[in-house]
Parts: structure tokens; sequence; C-alpha cells
């Protein structure tokens, strides 16, 4: 926001200095360059992710993005402070700056540890998982009309992380729904709806079986949705829910839903577009704090090899720009993306291609 205001007055003095248009741009540059960089945490992560976070920094860099990276890696023993291997130094460099972006980070299945991705939510209180999905221009899938937003409860629910021995040969896990959480999630939602440009909000549940936990999520969201009169409200059983996103995407506007539904929905409307590797994620906190991420694996399998497909990374990082208020820069960035993959000369492997990682970010920068 303040780049926005301070480049406004900027333009309007200038364009009586000097009517020159070449002028003007090295002086609005000169200009924008002086203004002092936002600090965002930048999290490579695992596997191929060094790679893509390299990518996403080129094309900053190209772009002329006032981003300063302070990065923070993974570290190689359980921090005692986070119980797990996130040290509690990088959690606070997302506190103290507000905003970051994360790359893929692997966990080990059954290791006894705490996961990463759990711990920043936990840690940070990202209550909010938000992802934006839909159909990349020139390339073909199944559908060619999706346009919908998942959000989903990310601190509770079946992942709150409780479970336990009841006797040998069975073990309970607890699904926690809270009215606090619930309110926060839908208030988000319909907020979003609503500054968007959204028509309906779409709340996924299973109360028809889980009558206490997703009857009271679906309690706070018919109390939030009496609110917005202007947003059309509706309640889907989530198996039927998955039937219709199968069927016609062009149903669903936002969705709104608990932890685990959220996790299964989400991943599935990926796949209507393409896949993981194409699909922006963002993380939003309490007091603003906003954490975008790329919701795909580590690949530990091509990690090194050049191969990395870094669409998902440099997208969730125009949803942190956007988040930031940098709405031009956004624009620019994710044009060139959907311009580069439209085009087809350069695409990863994943697309259908043959490029390299570099080649693929290469291509991106000569499009800004």
């Amino acid at each position: 926001m303040a780049t926005q205001l301070l480049r406004r007055p900027a333009c309007q003095i200038l364009s009586h200095v000097n009517p020159n248009p070449s002028s003007l741009l090295s002086l609005a540059r000169a200009f924008s360059s002086a203004i002092a960089p936002i600090r965002a945490t930048l999290f490579p992560g695992d596997g191929i992710g060094p790679e893509i976070a390299e990518s996403v920094k080129q094309v900053f860099k190209a772009a002329e993005v006032p981003i300063e990276w302070e990065e923070h890696y993974v570290g190689d023993q359980i921090d005692p402070r986070t119980q797990s291997f996130l040290t509690w130094e990088s959690l606070e460099s997302v506190r103290r700056n507000g905003v970051g972006l994360k790359g893929p980070m692997a966990t080990p299945i059954g290791k006894g540890h705490r996961s990463l991705n759990l711990t920043l939510r936990k840690e940070l209180n990202l209550y909010a998982n938000v992802r934006p999905c839909y159909s990349l221009p020139g390339y073909k899938t199944r559908y060619d009309d999706v346009n919908l937003i998942t959000i989903r409860e990310n601190t509770e629910g079946e992942y709150s992380g409780l479970e336990h021995q009841v006797v040998r040969g069975v073990v309970e896990s607890l699904k926690i729904i809270t009215r606090q959480a619930s309110l926060r999630v839908a208030e988000y939602a319909f907020h979003y709806a609503k500054t968007h440009g959204r028509e309906r909000v779409s709340a996924i549940h299973k109360a028809n079986i889980m009558q206490k936990t997703d009857g009271l999520f679906l309690k706070c969201c018919r109390e939030v949705a009496e609110k917005y009169p202007e947003i059309t409200y509706e309640e889907v059983v989530i198996d039927n829910c998955c039937m219709m996103l199968v069927k016609n995407p062009a149903l669903f506007d936002v969705l709104v839903m608990p932890n685990l539904y959220g996790d299964i929905i989400s991943d599935l409307c990926a796949g209507l577009i393409g896949g993981l590797g194409l699909t922006p994620s963002i993380n939003i906190g309490e007091e603003g704090i906003a954490l975008a991420e790329a919701v795909h694996g580590s690949a530990p399998d091509i990690a090194g090899k050049n191969l990395a497909n870094p669409t998902a990374l440099l997208l969730s990082s125009v949803t942190m720009l956007r988040h930031l208020n940098l709405h031009d820069k956004a624009d620019r960035i994710q044009n060139a993306i959907l311009n580069t993959i439209a085009e087809g000369k350069y695409r990863t492997a994943d697309l259908g291609g043959s490029s390299k990682t570099t080649d693929f970010t290469k291509a991106i920068c000569d499009h800004l």
C-alpha cells in the first residue's frame, strides 16, 4: 500500500515536469527503487524446494519487486521449543516480518516428531488456508471453466494431533471443533467472497453423521451468513460435494470447510486444473500474518536435476504480493507465468514439455 501511495503522486508530479515518456519511466523507476524494500521470510524447503525458490528470486528480481528475503532452512535436529525440525528463530522471523513464502517441506511418516506444516500452522495460528483454483489459459484439461476458491480451517478438526492408545490394538483420535475457530474461518470466507466479488459460499460438512462437531461448524456458518445477505449461502455434504465437483465444478464459487475436508477437497480441485504443480496457496493468520506456500511434495527423486516446475510457488508468491497490496507487480508476474505456459514453447516435463527449470524461469523473465 505504501508503495502505491508513494508512486501515485510521483507520476502526477513527473507528468508536469517532463512530457518525455522515456524520461518519466526512468525517473519513476529511480523513485521506486529508493523506497525501502519489504522484508519477507523465505523457507526454501526440502528436495526441489531450493531450486524453485531460486526461480522465485530470479523472477522477483526481473520484475523489480521491492522484497528483501530473510531465508531460513529446516534444521537437522529437533528443536525442543517447537518439537520439530523448524527452529524457533524461523518462526520468530515470520512473526516479525508478518509475511513469508514456503517451499515444500517433507515430514517423515511415523517418525514420532511433529509435522513441519502442522508446526507452522499451530505456532503462527494460521487459521485459514486459501487456495484459488482456476483453469489456466492455453493449458488443456478436462475442464475449461474452473474458477473457485477453497477456504480450509487450518488449526483443529482431525488434525488437532490428539491421539492415544485406549488398549492394545485400539487407538483413538479426537476431532476438535470450537465455536471460536469456526466463526473465525466462516467470517474470513464471507469477507473474502464480498471483497472479491464472489456470489456464493458453500459450507462443506458431514453433519448428518457427525452431528455435534460438524453441526457446530454449520451453526457458526449460518450465524455469519446472516450478516452477508448479498452472498448466497448453501450447505453441501462432503461426499456429494466431491461428486458435484467432478461432474460440474462451475457449480461452486467459494467453499469453506473444516480441516480434513479442506485437505481433501483442495487437492481434488487442484486435479481439475492440472495438479498441485499449478495451484497457489496462502495461509492467513491472526494480526495480518500471511504465509504463502507450494502445496505439492518435495519430489526428492528429481531434486537437484533442474527438472522441477516452479509454477505453484511462483503463483503462491503472487498471492503474497496481493496480500501486500503490490497488485501491479502481482499482475505482471502472473501474466508472464500464464503467457509462458500458454505459449507452450517452454514447459517442464509435468506440463508435457521438456524444458529445464532454469529455461522455464528464463522464459517467464523474458515475458516480463
